[in-house]
């Protein structure tokens, strides 16, 4: 996912995203460890995926906080 695509989701999906993106990393470390994983860098493209939304969600948060003081 782009910034942009992150950008225009509410702030639920962003968490339902979060949610499904490290229950797919999991899974995919999972099956690295048995050595059942071919494209060992979905991983690390997951992983930035993870850190995309946490930081557009924490930047949400943050302009709702300033706004709101």
């Amino acid at each position: 996912m782009t910034s942009k695509e992150i950008r225009d989701l509410s702030p639920a999906e962003i968490t339902t995203k979060i949610r499904e993106s490290r229950e797919s990393l999991l899974q995919l470390r999972l099956r690295k460890q048995t050595g059942q994983v071919e494209k060992t860098h979905e991983i690390r493209t997951l992983r930035k995926d993870i850190a995309r939304l946490e930081t557009i969600q924490n930047q949400k948060k943050s302009k709702v906080a300033v706004v709101a003081a």
